[in-house]
């Protein structure tokens, strides 16, 4: 079992890298959607914490 965790962390290691190679104004877009949600989560807990403590 671990191994299959190993290959298919390569695959997708190998896949990362095919997809920025290629595409880098894709691979862009998709970690600034990354990061937007990121933000957005992390406001969505700061709103909820400012409203429990009030």
């Amino acid at each position: 079992m671990a191994q299959a965790k190993k290959v298919a962390l390569y695959a997708l290691v190998v896949f990362v890298l095919y997809t920025i190679i290629n595409s880098p104004d894709r691979a862009a877009a998709l970690v600034q959607v990354g990061f937007e949600g990121i933000s957005s989560a992390a406001q969505g807990v700061g709103e909820f914490m400012t409203e429990l403590v009030n």
